[in-house]
C-alpha cells in the first residue's frame, strides 16, 4: 500500500536527501490514489477536472512511498503528531482505517482532514488515536461556496463540524478557511464568529494559484490583507470583535489599545505541533503563516501598522 508524504516531511524522515529551511513539526501524509479526486474544488490540484500534477496539494509536492517504509521512518522525524490528508475516491475510507491502524503503534496523536463522515466513523477514528479533525469549509463566503466547491453544501460542512465537536470535544474541529477566493473581510469575520460560537477552531490558509486549476489566473491575497485577517481571527477567538473596525465589508483598522497580542497571531494556527512550513508560500519570501514565532520587532511594527488606521 502506498501513502503520499509531503516533501518536507519526507526529508525530515530521511526518505529524501535535501535541505530544509524550516523543519516540519508534524508529519504531513496523504492517502494515495492513482487518479484525480472525485470532487471538483476550483482551487485544488487534485480536483477531477484539474490539469495540475497529481503529486501536488497546494504548492507542496507529495511523493508516494510504501506504507511499511513510512511507518518505519516516522520515528526519525521526532514529530509531535501525524496529519493525514484525504482526497475522495472509491474505497478512501477503507484506506484511512488501514493507515490509522498502521500508525497507532507509534503512539502519536493524529489529525485527519476529511470530507464529511458520520458520527460512527468519527468514533472509530477516536479509538484509533485521532484527536482533531480538519473540516474543509475552505470558502468563507456562502454566496461563492457552491461555485467553488460544487460537490458540497454550505450547511453540510457546518453540521460536520458540529458532529466532530460532539464526538471529540470542544475545539477539536478545525475549520479550514482559505483567504483570497473572492470573499469579503466581513464574510471571513462572520465565518470565524460562527466557528467559534459552535465550539470549533479556525485554521487559515492563503489562496495559492496553481497551473491547471480553475482558479489558476486568480491572484493570491496581499500580505497586508492576510495579516489583517490573521489579527481579526485572533480577536474573534478572544471575544474582542468590537476591536475590529469595519468600513462597509472591509477591515479599515483595529483598536489595539491595551491588548497584549501574542506573536503567534502571525504563525501557523492549527492542531498542536502543526507548523506547516511553506505550504502556501515560496521559501525565499515572507511567509503568510510563519512556521515559527516571528521576531518581536516584526510583530510590534506590524501591529502598529495594522492598528493605526481608522474608518474615514
Amino acid at each position: 500500500m502506498l501513502v503520499r508524504v509531503s516533501y518536507g516531511t519526507a526529508i525530515t524522515m530521511g526518505l529524501i536527501k535535501a535541505k530544509l529551511m524550516a523543519r516540519p513539526t508534524t508529519a504531513y501524509l496523504m492517502t494515495y490514489w492513482s487518479g484525480k479526486c472525485s470532487n471538483d474544488c476550483a482551487f485544488c490540484a487534485q480536483a477531477r477536472t484539474s490539469k495540475a500534477n497529481l503529486d501536488r496539494l497546494s504548492r507542496v509536492t507529495w511523493p508516494a512511498f510504501e506504507l511499511e517504509e513510512v511507518v518505519k521512518a516516522l520515528p526519525n522525524g521526532r514529530f509531535g503528531r501525524i496529519c493525514l490528508q484525504t482526497i475522495n475516491y472509491p474505497g478512501m475510507l477503507d484506506d484511512v482505517f488501514v493507515l490509522l491502524k498502521a500508525f497507532k503503534p507509534l503512539k502519536l496523536p493524529i489529525s485527519v482532514s476529511i470530507t464529511p463522515v458520520d458520527s460512527e466513523t468519527l468514533e472509530r477514528f477516536r479509538a484509533l488515536g485521532v484527536d482533531y479533525v480538519g473540516v474543509g469549509l475552505d470558502v468563507a463566503s456562502e454566496r461563492l461556496f457552491k461555485t467553488l466547491k460544487p460537490d458540497f453544501k454550505w450547511e453540510e460542512m457546518w453540521r460536520f463540524a458540529k458532529d466532530v465537536i460532539d464526538v471529540l470535544g470542544e475545539g477539536k474541529a478545525f475549520v479550514h478557511v482559505i483567504v483570497g477566493l473572492g470573499e469579503t473581510d466581513r464574510e471571513l469575520i462572520e465565518t470565524f464568529e460562527r466557528a467559534y460560537s459552535l465550539g470549533a477552531d479556525v485554521s487559515l490558509f492563503a489562496f495559492t494559484p496553481l497551473n491547471g486549476t480553475r482558479l489558476e489566473n486568480l491572484s493570491p491575497p496581499g500580505l497586508e490583507r492576510y495579516r489583517r485577517i490573521q489579527l481579526a481571527r485572533w480577536l474573534v477567538e478572544n471575544s474582542l470583535m468590537d476591536r475590529i473596525l469595519l468600513e462597509g465589508d472591509e477591515i479599515a483598522g483595529f483598536d489595539l489599545d491595551g491588548l497584549n497580542v501574542p506573536p503567534s497571531v502571525f504563525s501557523t494556527h492549527g492542531c498542536p505541533a502543526c507548523n506547516r512550513p511553506y505550504y502556501n508560500e515560496r521559501p525565499k519570501r515572507e511567509p503568510y503563516n510563519f512556521p515559527f514565532l516571528p521576531e518581536k520587532g516584526y510583530v510590534e511594527e506590524t501591529l502598529t501598522r495594522l492598528g493605526s488606521r481608522r474608518p474615514r
